[in-house]
């Protein structure tokens, strides 16, 4: 029932489920706080355990006891424990026709007094107000976050990332993404720092598992926390992302990440280092890459165009011009149009430069942080850097930036060209060979002795950055304004259009649920893909030639030659690996539990089909596709491959 799935008085299965660390979900399975989500999910918390002498990427790591579990530094769990509808407190006290920065300053403070209000009423708790549909609605969010969380059981790599790459996005799909860890509590049961004393958090709900599988056609449904999805997306913005906004980022990442991943295959010290940062940069990358396909593909442009015509017509018809629908469209248009040379470049320097030039970022630790702070902060950077591949990385990033941006931070002219007559390369090398930046006891030494380092090389970059990139960002002030009035008023205009149809608000890393069913699809003409993959498609994939992405580990085979699939085979003996539903996910989803009509965990969240990419900005029903790894395949990877069994002792099975 409804009551079942979110309750605001009594526990429901929305206490089950949680935010893992900084953009996933996961679901409490025991009563004893034991965890599940993704394998890439929990990929940071295994790399930053791993080192060369334990190598919990390639190897897995499992848990025999409790004492055994892990602490992984940093990692959070949040716990949503109440839900309020504020649109009356927020939007009580802003006028109707108010707009611009008078309407943004009046919507900040009824913000800031709720959130006051509620962080005074609930002690202990976080609090969130987040705006839905384009600013038309505002929830609160009363958030109970754990910060001592233990690492329990991984998959290797083999299993955990089976595919890499080249199977990310696509069906059919043989990956074990799952990973599993254990919220633990003070004695009160309440959020503690980690002690070696605290104990296992009692979770009032957790769910079921089920070994009962599917069918084809079965209910299936998921709760998580979706991150963003832009379904109101204007033909102007579409526009924007595929002549702009995805070609940079295919572009600049794909160039960093051919130098990651030579440098990642020539030592096993820079592979664990760069795992992660690896793969949070490819995961995006394909996903642009498959979003300007699909969007393409599917003519999304063309079926928002008919969408705008329809709403200027409705608009001139029914409504009155002072109550802004009839230019809501224009001011979208006029916002990207006005903006878009300054986002080009900020998104640029955003790309090529923060995410891509690691030395600014321990550059832009000291001039934040201080004492103890930054010492601990330098620390956790310096574990998983390696300079020469920054070095290459940033001859490569000051070489595109300066072909390719517009608009040029002020250290190009005012240093490289002066200094070094435009060579790039010489730049970066000077750079490197000068910061104390470039190494861990220099700057931590630095640092130690309270050396004022403002001109530092390394802090002079990121001053010239980060100070092009605030110009380009006031540049832009006026036309978002003039976006968030006619996103607002486009998407209060459509509902008002249309109000007898179900509208969804877009997604914005809240709670969320989703319904469908257990489906296969057609991604072309002639082909049709089944439901469900197995473990024999495993051991079909194998491919010597690609061992980083296609190795299957002995003990994976030995079980398969032998069928020991135990009480986690169908009903035709097959091990199941992975299945599809027609549900509506995206990234923050990840890691969600799939669950059948009875509230049991059939399988885990991980991915979505290569066809139905632009689904962020248009759904595709026929298209549209969650993969999900089967809680079968998670079961008996932990029992029969890892030997790990007694954690399933705690888990209570439909």
């Amino acid at each position: 029932s409804a009551e079942e799935i979110y309750s605001m008085n009594n526990s429901s299965l929305k206490d089950a489920i949680v935010i893992f660390g900084g953009g996933c979900t996961g679901e409490i399975v025991s009563p004893d706080g034991l965890l599940f989500t993704n394998h890439h999910c929990g990929y940071g918390s295994i790399q930053s355990l791993s080192s060369v002498e334990h190598d919990y990427l390639k190897n897995g790591f499992w848990a025999m006891s409790r004492a055994e579990e892990l602490p992984a530094p940093g990692l959070k769990v949040r716990f949503i424990r109440r839900i309020v509808d504020m649109t009356p407190d927020v939007l009580g006290a802003v006028p109707d026709i108010a707009g611009g920065g008078e309407r943004e300053k009046l919507v900040a403070a009824q913000v800031k007094a709720v959130s006051e209000r509620l962080a005074g009423e609930n002690p202990g708790m976080d609090v969130e107000v987040k705006s839905f549909f384009g600013g038309n609605q505002y929830f609160a969010f009363v958030i109970e976050v754990f910060t001592d969380v233990r690492l329990v059981g991984a998959p290797p790599t083999s299993i955990g990332k089976f595919g890499g790459d080249t199977d990310n996005w696509m069906w059919p799909r043989h990956t074990g993404d799952f990973s599993i860890f254990r919220v633990y509590a003070g004695p009160d049961n309440k959020p503690a720092d980690y002690a070696p004393e605290n104990r296992p958090y009692k979770a009032e709900k957790f769910l079921k598992v089920s070994l009962n599988g599917y069918d084809e056609a079965d209910f299936a449904m998921i709760m998580g926390f979706p991150g963003s999805t832009q379904r109101y997306m204007t033909s102007y913005e579409i526009d924007r992302m595929l002549e702009v906004e995805n070609p940079q980022r295919i572009f600049i990442r794909g160039e960093r990440q051919a130098i990651l991943k030579e440098d990642m295959a020539a030592s096993d010290k820079v592979r664990i280092q760069y795992a992660s940062k690896y793969a949070q940069s490819s995961n995006y990358w394909k996903n642009s890459i498959g979003m300007s396909r699909g969007i393409k593909r599917l003519d999304v442009k063309g079926r928002k165009q008919e969408q705008e015509a329809a709403f200027r017509a409705w608009a001139a018809k029914n409504t009155l011009p002072t109550e802004g629908y009839v230019d809501a469209l224009d001011k979208i248009r006029e916002s990207v149009e006005e903006t878009l040379p300054s986002y080009a470049s900020l998104q640029y320097l955003q790309e090529a430069f923060l995410r891509a030039v690691e030395i600014l970022t321990p550059a832009r630790y000291s001039g934040s942080l201080k004492g103890a702070e930054l010492e601990k902060a330098l620390k956790g950077f310096y574990k998983d850097y390696n300079m020469p591949t920054d070095r290459r990385v940033a001859k490569r990033m000051f070489r595109i930036v300066k072909e390719n941006c517009k608009e040029l931070p002020s250290v190009f002219a005012e240093v490289i060209d002066k200094r070094f007559g435009g060579d790039t390369d010489a730049y970066v090398d000077y750079l490197y060979d000068n910061s104390v930046f470039a190494d861990e006891q220099r700057a931590l030494a630095a640092v130690a002795s309270g050396k004022e380092l403002k001109e530092d090389p390394a802090a002079v970059l990121s001053e010239s950055i980060v100070g092009k990139m605030r110009e380009l960002s006031k540049a832009q002030k006026e036309g978002r304004q003039k976006y968030a009035d006619g996103h607002r008023l486009y998407i209060a205009g459509l509902m008002r259009m249309q109000p007898k149809k179900a509208w969804a608000s877009d997604a914005n890393f809240t709670i969320r649920l989703t319904y469908g069913r257990i489906l296969p699809y057609n991604p072309a003409d002639g082909i049709r893909y089944n439901y469900y993959t197995t473990l024999k498609g495993v051991m079909e994939k194998e491919n010597p030639e690609n061992p980083t992405e296609f190795t299957v580990p002995a003990k994976l085979k030995e079980l398969y030659a032998a069928k020991d699939f135990g009480r986690y085979a169908n009903a035709k003996g097959e091990l199941p690996t992975c299945f599809l539903a027609d549900c509506d996910i995206t990234g923050g989803n990840s890691g969600s539990p799939v669950l059948n009509a009875k509230g049991s965990l059939i399988g885990l969240a991980f991915d979505g089909n290569w066809e139905a990419m632009s689904g962020d900005v248009a759904f595709e029903p026929e298209l549209q596709r969650t993969i999900a790894v089967d809680v079968r395949y998670v079961l008996f990877v932990i029992d029969k491959f890892a030997g790990a069994g007694w954690l399933l002792d705690e888990l209570q099975f439909e």
